[in-house]
């Protein structure tokens, strides 16, 4: 006699604490930081549901929950920088004035 298991557990955001947290470690999109809720499907039904431990950030792009202490920091906007801010020479983006090489296209500022 066999017996086939048709389920799994599977993570679902229960809430937004921040919207645009960070960014995703797999595909750089902005990520968001929820908390979770572990939830036990079968026959892709849930049947059981429980509360995950600690904040998580979730990328909406890829689906990926991931460690907050793992995230890319969030993209900045123009509106961060001053007018004066330095800007690269080959990419003409606003760069950081402790960088020595653009993040960007790796050029030398």
């Amino acid at each position: 006699m066999f017996f086939f298991f048709v389920g799994g557990v599977e993570q679902q955001v229960s809430q937004v604490l921040k919207y645009g947290a960070g960014r995703c470690i797999s595909c750089a999109s902005p990520a968001d930081l929820v908390r979770y809720d572990k939830v036990l499907k079968l026959f892709f039904v849930p049947v059981w549901r429980w509360p995950g431990k600690d904040p998580l950030m979730h990328c909406n792009n890829c689906n990926l929950f991931f460690p907050q202490s793992y995230s890319l920091p969030p993209p900045l906007s123009s509106s961060d920088y001053s007018s004066d801010s330095p800007r690269c020479r080959s990419c003409d983006r606003i760069v950081e004035p402790d960088f020595r090489f653009c993040p960007f296209c790796g050029s030398s500022l």
